[in-house]
């Protein structure tokens, strides 16, 4: 499959998504929706307004500061619309899973609050382990090349080729796996779906299967490119202490988000070479682990999902 795409489109969106168990999430300016495909092969709908806090704030608004922020909301959303994909299917007893003794006691404690804080406690959870596993691992690994490599910036270098090494090893994994291959067709049916409406096509399941499944703006370019960025920024800091070099890139893992949400926005309104060359990588990886051509019924899943969060001022969902 050829990774070239066509670029800048009739109407560039801003409108993105995620893929769910048997579903899509599509986030628009105003609300987000979520069509999920039940057992019964009915396509169940919701809608809700979004909680957008880098439309309500100036802080949260300038360069850099409002791509910590927006990661930050997609992981909270995409967490709670996930959680909520999940509650259409049973194990495979055909029975709901069995509620765990501290599940249950949560609940007891928190009530309605509980599936608030669950979300929020499960996104806190996902930092910290992407914090050990990208960040403090491969510091960690690298440190035992200091014998024989002086140059801090050439460790910075290999403790990045060691970061992106296991983003790539894990990627491809779980693309292996049945469950996530589905996932990923979904993920494929989100891309093409907003092809097709960026090129002002009417949504039919027709219409959309002649887009690639590829995009430029993907979560997954965005969190390669945050692998790069941390490689020059780290650098800046040369190679000092473990304990130095743990709290520096903790401390400085936002700033990194921030840049590299920021080239992700450049990059999906460039039509240069320079921008392509930099898109080039997430596409590669989009196109051999994260996305997978979809059937027409999660094409039609995906419409459903767009169709709830489109607005009649196109203006408002403009890149």
């Amino acid at each position: 499959m050829g990774l070239k795409i066509k670029k800048k489109p009739a109407h560039m969106t801003k409108i993105g998504g995620q893929a769910l168990i048997e579903g899509v999430m599509m986030r628009g300016p105003k609300e987000y929706g979520i069509a999920v495909r039940k057992p019964d092969g009915e396509i169940e709908l919701k809608k809700r307004p979004v909680d957008n806090f880098t439309t309500k704030h100036k802080l949260f608004k300038l360069p850099f500061v409002r791509g910590v922020v927006s990661l930050l909301e997609a992981m909270v959303l995409g967490m709670k619309s996930l959680m909520y994909s999940a509650e259409f299917f049973e194990d495979e007893d055909g029975e709901e899973a069995e509620k765990g003794k501290f599940e249950m006691f949560l609940e007891r404690k928190l009530g309605d609050r509980f599936p608030d804080i669950a979300i929020y406690l499960a996104v806190a959870i996902s930092i910290v382990l992407s914090v050990v596993v990208f960040m403090l691992i491969p510091t960690f690994v690298t440190s035992f090349f200091r014998r024989w490599i002086e140059s801090g910036t050439a460790l910075n270098i290999l403790e990045g080729f060691i970061r992106v090494s296991i983003f790539l090893v894990y990627l491809f994994s779980v693309s292996k796996l049945d469950d996530i291959k589905r996932v990923f067709q979904y993920h494929g049916a989100e891309h093409k779906t907003i092809h097709c409406y960026e090129n002002r096509e009417e949504l039919t399941v027709e219409n959309v299967k002649k887009y690639p499944i590829l995009h430029p703006r993907c979560g997954t370019s965005f969190l390669f490119n945050v692998m790069i960025v941390s490689i020059v920024v780290f650098s800046l800091f040369g190679w000092p202490s473990p304990l130095m070099r743990f709290a520096t890139r903790i401390a400085l893992f936002p700033l990194v988000g921030g840049i590299a949400y920021e080239i992700n926005r450049i990059i999906g309104k460039s039509d240069s070479k320079l921008a392509y060359a930099l898109s080039y990588p997430g596409l590669m990886i989009q196109n051999y682990a994260t996305t997978r051509e979809p059937d027409d019924d999660q094409i039609e899943v995906a419409i459903e999902a767009l169709k709830l969060v489109l607005v009649e001022d196109e203006e408002a969902d403009k890149w």
